[in-house]
């Protein structure tokens, strides 16, 4: 049987504190025991959209089923629809009874909420050979390396695309027709020993642009949050990764269980 290690690494952009960080991460272990697949996902929250981080917690928690009225949806396309349905029925539910403006008021209305999203599952752990299985929404991206080397991309979006992609999960219901023609899919086979890395935008875009056995190794080499703030920091201070909210998510296949669970604040 494999098992997975999971970490998130986050950094608000520069100038941000932790209260305003706009992106989401999350990871669900799974039950073998009674068939639950383990789940992670990653979204990037829209700086200019109505109060997006209200939006990125309610997709990340029901992705994961932490709310179960609905939530863990089946990684299909005709699923993934009604979720997202689910989805900005629960947004206006769950909306402010009041706004503190009229201004407020009207982006809530006329813009909502957006964001872009990478979700994966795990499936048999308990098999001989695990696989994972995605979706994606926009230019959040998963990564498989195996042996230092590059696996798979998804989606494959190009060094000089990211920011262009305007898809992504909306609130509105009229942009739910686009976001069922947008959806992606993909799936792939894991072995003891690889890694899957689920990135927002301006991480995803560094990782594209960098030469891959230093940043595969560097990347496997993240044991504390101060060594990814370090290495965002200085990608930052010579411009290589551009100032924006920036999550990494690192899924490693194990042999075996971890022998200590760390917290790292």
């Amino acid at each position: 049987m494999s098992h997975l290690r999971a970490v998130a690494f986050h950094e608000p952009k520069l100038g941000s504190t932790e209260l305003e960080w706009e992106d989401g991460a999350g990871h669900d272990p799974g039950d073998p025991a009674t068939g639950r697949s383990a789940r992670c996902i990653v979204v990037d929250g829209a700086t200019e959209a109505y109060d997006s981080i209200r939006w990125v917690g309610q997709l990340v928690d029901s992705f994961l089923g932490v709310e179960p009225d609905g939530g863990a949806p089946a990684l299909t396309g005709v699923a993934m629809d009604e979720w997202f349905g689910l989805m900005q029925d629960r947004w206006v539910r769950t909306a402010p009874t009041r706004f503190a403006t009229i201004f407020e008021e009207r982006k809530f209305r006329e813009d909502g909420s957006f964001a872009t999203l990478l979700g994966c599952e795990i499936r048999d752990l308990d098999g001989p050979r695990p696989a994972w299985a995605a979706v994606a929404l926009g230019d959040t991206v998963l990564f498989h390396v195996r042996d230092g080397g590059l696996v798979a991309q998804f989606p494959p979006i190009g060094a000089d695309d990211f920011g262009l992609n305007p898809d992504g999960v909306f609130t509105q219901p009229s942009a739910r027709g686009r976001m069922r023609s947008a959806l992606l899919l993909a799936e792939g086979r894991m072995a003891v020993g690889d890694r899957l890395y689920l990135a927002t935008d301006a991480m995803a875009d560094w990782m594209v642009r960098t030469d891959g056995e230093l940043l595969w190794r560097t990347l496997d080499r993240l044991d504390h949050p101060l060594l990814f703030r370090r290495l965002v920091a200085d990608r930052r201070r010579t411009g290589e990764l551009k100032n924006d909210d920036v999550t990494l998510l690192r899924v490693q296949c194990t042999a075996a269980e971890p022998d200590l669970l760390v917290v790292c604040e």
